[in-house]
């Protein structure tokens, strides 16, 4: 048990099917696990509905009520590495990142050496596709933003496909992840930059969702702005290594800030 995609979903009926057949006919050995916060859509149904198909591969795990990306990846992030994966993965539902690009994030980790990698749209290579002019924009001001408060080098910082090491994840704190939403993203990656863990950016096209309903709020904007001062002025009192009993882990970690 190597990789596994971490799928958050809430009313993404007419995607959901869909985005886990075109993961699985990669024939790469991905597991899948779909966390749904209760749709009313039945997006859950269709998931358990596809399950005999693809026994031991896929697996969902159900919340009752929205309760936030966050949670539901640190939800995911725990169960994973309680079950062992080696490489734990972050993807949307709608296709606007594309299954092939998987491999192309474990490769940064598994053979050029990153702890985690991001799909990146602001690097060479990267773009996007299907976007309004304000929401480029936003996005575009809010990762150079982010970088300008934080330092954290990395252009963009609110990427939602992404790779974890184990190693990472293990090491990382999550009680002291404060945001749910779409500071969740940044937050993550600056805990994992702060702790020592070397970041590489993965250059793809990401295609705005042709069905269903962006998740896109002006509280999430608003969360995003406020959110990168506030994690970059706790950063000032605020640890994010988690304190565990396992000595290999801590060696690792502690060798990363040495």
């Amino acid at each position: 048990m190597e990789k596994i995609v971490i799928i958050p979903t809430y009313n993404e009926k007419e995607n959901i099917a869909a985005i886990i057949t075109a993961v699985f006919t990669l024939q790469q050995a991905y597991h899948v696990l779909v966390i749904d916060d209760g749709s009313p859509d039945g997006t859950a149904a269709i998931v358990r509905s596809l399950m005999g198909a693809y026994p031991d591969q896929l697996f969902l795990e159900e919340r009752s009520g929205k309760l936030g990306l966050g949670t539901a990846y640190i939800y995911g992030f725990k169960w994973s590495i309680e079950r062992g994966y080696a490489f734990v993965f972050e993807m949307d539902a709608d296709f606007s990142h594309n299954p092939h690009d998987l491999e192309r994030l474990y490769n940064a980790c598994k053979i050029d050496g990153a702890d985690v990698s991001i799909g990146s749209r602001y690097v060479p290579g990267g773009r996007t596709e299907n976007w309004p002019l304000d929401r480029q924009l936003y996005s575009k001001g809010g990762a150079l933003y982010t970088k300008l408060i934080t330092w954290m080098p990395i252009n963009d910082p609110t990427a939602g496909f992404v790779c974890y090491r184990r190693s990472v994840l293990e090491a990382i704190n999550f009680d002291m992840i404060q945001f749910v939403g779409y500071a969740f993203q940044i937050e993550m990656k600056f805990a994992a930059w702060k702790l020592g863990f070397t970041l590489k950016e993965v250059p793809i096209t990401f295609i705005d969702r042709k069905t269903g309903v962006s998740k896109m709020s002006k509280g999430i904007i608003k969360e995003g702005v406020l959110g990168v001062l506030s994690i970059q002025w706790k950063n000032l009192f605020k640890n994010y290594r988690k304190r565990v009993k396992n000595a290999d882990v801590d060696s690792m970690v502690a060798s990363k800030w040495n």
